[in-house]
């Protein structure tokens, strides 16, 4: 038998301040989409913001439906809105922000299994790493590539 370790970096922000202007832009995309969110059931708003290579942002909320689960995160209206947009364009990074009672969280929330493999074929796709950017109240988390969020990932690899 034999042991392997899977570790992954996270850098922690403590302010909105310490992050470049490019992130900053987008986490104040994903605000403002956390504001449109569709979440009559949950009260849980999910807002995100994908910047794209060529500069382009496009932004995603939650949409939930009384039957569930036909409801569909805001990382994936998001990507999927992005890819059917710019097909041939690679996603370069993506913000995720989170509100509950009508208030930021205070801290970030990650993404769900189901949004982790839709941004890790994103980011297998265009051979190109998605930085992920999570918004709280309290810390700013930055992960550098999705595959660091989906560890022992399956991939188009397999086939």
């Amino acid at each position: 038998m034999s042991v392997k370790e899977i570790k992954i970096s996270i850098n922690e922000y403590n302010s909105i301040n310490e992050l470049n202007s490019e992130d900053k832009l987008l986490i104040d995309s994903a605000k403002e989409a956390v504001n449109k969110a569709y979440s009559p059931y949950s009260k849980f708003n999910v807002g995100a913001a994908v910047l794209l290579k060529n500069g382009e942002i496009i932004q995603g909320n939650n949409q939930e439906n009384a039957a569930y689960p036909s409801g569909l995160c805001a990382e994936r209206v998001a990507l999927f809105y992005a890819n059917s947009k710019f097909p041939d364009v690679a996603v370069k990074s993506i913000a995720i922000i989170a509100k509950k009672n009508n208030k930021f969280i205070d801290n970030p929330v990650p993404p769900c299994g189901a949004c982790r493999q839709v941004m890790l074929e994103t980011e297998s796709r265009f051979k190109s790493p998605i930085k992920v950017i999570l918004f709280g109240k309290q810390k700013i988390q930055v992960i550098n590539k999705i595959s660091d969020l989906l560890p022992l990932n399956f991939t188009a690899d397999f086939f």
